[in-house]
């Protein structure tokens, strides 16, 4: 499956299109696109995903199913090491010949896919497949205690590691106590009883 289209994943299915019943595979090697993932995590540019996909022509389009396997590279969210792995996603999704006229209330609110010019764009499928199967907050590993908020050590090679934190809020209290350990107050007494407010 030869393919014209600027995108390394676009390919031709004139051999398919308008002939339900007809089915053809497509298990290639391909370039990840360029932002394929979030900030944190996603597929390199240009590392290699593995498509082993089914393509089937049905009366509205191209059925394409299947696995994608993508290289995945991040880092942990809590303590910043490099995360690695393969990350295999099924997919099912219909490349329609003729797109619903636009205000089709019969339609609803999604992304539809389409086929162009005989050719199918993979890309914009992989992507919302593949960034949907992504952790918001990929860590290294479950039980990952991270960094500390305040000087950055590691906690897992410090697992003491913390901070005497005082509350500004006793500060007023302490001076007090600071006061009556130095020794019994010898101020004269007070015979003044007013409230203070």
């Amino acid at each position: 499956m030869n393919h014209r289209n600027s995108s390394a994943l676009a390919f031709n299915v004139r051999e398919l299109e308008h002939r339900p019943g007809t089915m053809d595979t497509l298990d290639v090697e391909a370039p990840a696109p360029k932002d394929f993932g979030t900030a944190l995590i996603g597929s390199p540019e240009g590392a290699p995903m593995e498509l082993q996909l089914r393509l089937e022509s049905v009366h509205d389009g191209i059925l394409v199913s299947g696995t994608v396997i993508v290289s995945v590279h991040g880092e942990c969210s809590r303590c910043l090491d490099p995360i690695d792995y393969e990350l295999p996603v099924d997919v099912q999704e219909l490349f329609v010949f003729e797109p619903s006229p636009k205000g089709d209330e019969n339609v609803e609110d999604e992304q539809v896919y389409e086929v162009r010019d005989e050719e199918i764009d993979l890309e914009p499928m992989l992507r919302d497949a593949v960034i949907t199967q992504l952790p918001f907050q990929p860590v290294c590993r479950a039980d990952c205690p991270g960094l500390c908020a305040q000087c950055g050590a590691r906690l897992e090679n410090d697992p003491e590691h913390h901070h005497d934190v005082k509350d500004p809020r006793w500060s007023a209290l302490a001076g007090l106590m600071t006061e009556t350990d130095q020794g019994p107050d010898t101020s004269e007494p007070t015979t003044d009883t007013r409230e203070e407010r």
